[in-house]
């Protein structure tokens, strides 16, 4: 199974791929810790990012999508893979998808976990962490005990303007993918707004 996870911020991506990876025996390839790991071990390509890095630069499209064709070349992905946090713009896609013709890989899907904005504000700003152990609560859904909850706390990313500020990109600059994979016939939309267990099983559904 070869695929690609998108959805907005708080859609429970990392939730999900944990267990899709595990379904399918796939590796998750979030391109962050790819960049990260490319350069620790010392790649060509890994050199080259880390110089953009280093400048306090982004590393360009091409270059990430160099180093995607790169990681799912190696024996791990032979069954699969998962990309996740990439591509987050129309003209990467685009870019990303060629990358993938020329290497002779086709995607089997792209798996759109979908919610609501209002649902995802009410998730990210009702989240709390407890700063002793880095445990995750949430006011409604997970409340912290009563012996902690004076020292829970929200996180600057999780408040309402940060949220929407979030949502706002991702509508502007990420939500423009949708199309261009729903047209090629391998966009797999799921309703996100459910118990973990649940949302799986949507997606494990619409897969088979």
């Amino acid at each position: 199974m070869r695929m690609i996870l998108v959805g907005p911020p708080g859609a429970g991506k990392g939730t999900q791929a944990a267990r899709l990876v595990d379904t399918y025996q796939i590796p998750h390839i979030s391109t962050g810790d790819m960049l990260r790991a490319a350069v620790n071990e010392g790649t060509e390509l890994g050199k080259c990012a880390d110089g953009y890095m280093q400048r306090g630069e982004l590393v360009p499209d091409s270059l990430v999508i160099a180093m995607v064709i790169e990681r799912i070349g190696k024996a791990d992905c032979a069954s699969g893979f998962m990309l996740d946090g990439f591509p987050r713009t129309r003209p990467q896609a685009e870019a990303l998808d060629q990358a993938l013709q020329d290497a002779n890989v086709a995607l089997d899907a792209v798996v759109l976990i979908s919610v609501p904005d209002e649902f995802i504000v009410k998730r990210i700003t009702g989240r709390r962490c407890d700063p002793d152990t880095g445990e995750i609560y949430h006011l409604e859904f997970r409340p912290p005990p009563d012996d902690i909850q004076d020292r829970v706390i929200q996180r600057k990313d999780d408040t309402e303007e940060a949220c929407l500020a979030r949502l706002a990109k991702y509508h502007s600059e990420t939500a423009p993918i949708i199309p261009f994979y729903r047209d090629q016939g391998i966009l797999r939309e799921v309703d996100g707004n459910a118990a973990p267990t649940d949302v799986t099983a949507r997606i494990t559904t619409a897969l088979q």
